[in-house]
């Protein structure tokens, strides 16, 4: 055995010593991405519950087009990202423009300050936020002097999601966004100064279209993971009230998982769920995608 791999060229040799170090990696992807994918997928077309497990055909997808819980819970994870992500991608930009004029203090102590939630255990800020939002002992009605039901009145509920979301969301774009303005060329941006450019105009010129790459990734995650929100729901409303902040995530795991064990059904939400996040992040390619290009 040996001697045949001796006698094998040196890029055969190389090609089989990187397969060899890429296995463990490649069997965990396998088991732990691929096959529930597959699975997933496979498992839409049957009527899989605890106590069956019959081929059923589109039958999922059909009954899908009829749901009102599903075609509501899709609703309230759009209007989520649309709330959540702008703001996010704005904030986080803007943050990272001033604190990026600072010190080296003033920078570390900012970033720290705004990643902490993201390293921060999303139980533990949930009861913050809980608490915070608590109808009768929360600070935000003690500062307004109200009694608002912020998760409990469905008028209120989805915006209070958005704003934990966004909260805990801006601590790594502002990370990205620092790095990417440290790695502009400064030569340019001295050069227009002394042009006689303003701050918009150094900004839209050679600001904006360095840090479109770092925007483009903002984006796609951020959106990616509003489409996934699922933690917040369960701990705070699970769905409520009468599913006006029951998103797409929440939807799949209790239809699964919260006494109905559909499996199937649950499977068939989320391959419509890929097919969602894949045409957003589609359109925010195509659109960011060209503006970094140019």
């Amino acid at each position: 055995m040996g001697n045949r791999y001796n006698n094998l060229s040196p890029k055969v040799r190389d090609t089989i010593v990187s397969y060899l170090f890429l296995t463990p990696a490649l069997i965990f992807f396998i088991g732990f991405v691929v096959f529930p994918i597959s699975a997933g997928v496979f498992t839409s077309f049957f009527d899989y519950t605890t106590k069956s497990f019959e081929f059923s055909g589109f039958d999922n997808y059909v009954r899908l087009l009829g749901d009102d819980i599903f075609h509501k819970s899709v609703m309230n994870t759009v209007v989520l990202v649309f709330m959540a992500v702008p703001v996010i991608v704005i904030f986080s930009l803007f943050v990272s423009m001033v604190i990026y004029e600072k010190n080296a203090f003033i920078r570390s102590s900012f970033r720290a300050m705004f990643y902490l939630p993201v390293v921060t255990g999303t139980v533990a800020i949930t009861v913050v936020w809980k608490w915070m939002f608590d109808k009768y002992n929360g600070v935000l009605n003690y500062i307004l002097g109200e009694e608002i039901a912020w998760l409990g009145d469905k008028d209120f509920a989805l915006w209070a999601i958005a704003i934990i979301l966004i909260t805990t969301s801006v601590g790594q774009p502002i990370i990205l966004y620092i790095a990417a303005l440290g790695n502009l060329d400064k030569s340019q941006v001295e050069s227009a100064a002394i042009d006689g450019a303003n701050g918009w105009q150094i900004f839209r010129h050679i600001k904006w279209p360095g840090i479109m790459p770092t925007t483009l990734y903002v984006v796609v995650i951020s959106t990616i993971n509003t489409f996934q929100c699922f933690a917040l729901i369960q701990l705070l409303t699970s769905g409520g009230p009468n599913y006006s902040t029951s998103t797409i995530m929440y939807l799949i795991y209790e239809t699964a998982f919260d006494g109905a064990n559909n499996f199937g059904y649950a499977n068939a939400m989320g391959m419509v769920l890929t097919i969602i996040i894949g045409l957003f992040s589609w359109v925010q390619f195509k659109f960011f995608g060209n503006d970094a290009e140019s």
